[in-house]
């Protein structure tokens, strides 16, 4: 039988000077990834360094969250900027995370484009392959991390490795795409609703759309927020159902390493069927 397993991964490091934004320390209990402000649209040098300090205590994986230079609007308004300045603005801000890692003797795993770029990469191929583009110069191990769209497809041409997102709490139209936050009902609030939402993406390979559809999805990894109310009890909720549900959190990496093999060779092992719950050793 076959054994589900997920990665888990939130946003951190959200904050900028003396403001803060979610309770990090609290979301590292429950995460297996992490991504990581750098700096674009918030963080700073000592957040960041903080940031990936506590990670590697923790165990959690260091991941990039790179953005378009948008400080004042978190990165959520869309900016004119060319291909090359999405590539280059990447490769920047990947390397500002990169150099925390190395200090802290661990390194970077993966690359989750944020806010508004991350809404473009999954449609806009020029951006998609811009993105893709930093990646693959810079570090071919690196995961990308993205919804199925062009961000993926760019990524799969450049073999490089790619985890596909699922979005626990937010709406999901028919054609596979999130319903902008403009919109009504863009993000869900029903604990329960998000919770069995996240129980399905990952055991059914399924999401029930705004249309009242189900969607294909895949579901490598599962974004969870800690900036909203009730966010950590909620994250500890999703944790505790997925388990129940005989799924098993693991490293992304892991996630991938069961999913090549499966695909491979149909081995569904996924190592100690008895761990149900596991971190990842982040040292170099």
């Amino acid at each position: 039988m076959k054994q589900h397993m997920v990665d888990l991964v939130a946003d951190l490091g959200e904050g900028f000077g003396a403001y803060t934004m979610g309770d990090d320390e609290a979301l590292l209990d429950v995460l297996t990834s992490a991504n990581i402000a750098c700096g674009f649209h918030a963080g700073d040098p000592r957040i960041m360094d903080a940031t990936v300090r506590h990670c590697v205590r923790r165990g959690v994986a260091v991941g990039a969250h790179p953005s378009f230079p948008d400080l004042v609007g978190f990165g959520r308004r869309a900016m004119d900027l060319t291909p090359d300045e999405v590539r280059t603005d990447t490769l920047y801000q990947i390397g500002a995370l990169r150099a925390f890692a190395t200090a802290h003797h661990t390194q970077v795993r993966h690359v989750a484009p944020h806010g508004r770029l991350g809404n473009l990469v999954a449609t806009r191929p020029d951006y998609a392959e811009a993105v893709a583009d930093a990646v693959a110069s810079l570090d071919r191990s690196l995961v990308v991390l993205a919804q199925d769209g062009a961000l993926a497809d760019a990524a799969h041409a450049r073999d490089l490795r790619v985890g596909i997102v699922g979005v626990a709490d937010r709406a999901y139209r028919d054609d596979g795409t999130l319903v902008p936050r403009s919109e009504p009902g863009a993000v869900i609030h029903d604990p329960g609703e998000i919770a069995e939402r996240t129980v399905r993406m990952v055991t059914e390979g399924v999401v029930r759309t705004v249309g009242g559809r189900d969607l294909p999805v895949e579901c490598d990894t599962v974004l969870l927020h800690g900036d909203t109310p009730g966010a950590i009890t909620l994250a500890h909720r999703i944790r505790r159902e997925l388990l129940a549900a005989g799924v098993r959190i693991a490293p992304l990496t892991d996630v991938l390493d069961a999913k090549a093999r499966e695909a491979t060779t149909g081995d569904t092992r996924t190592g100690d069927a008895n761990a149900g719950d596991a971190k990842t050793g982040v040292s170099a």
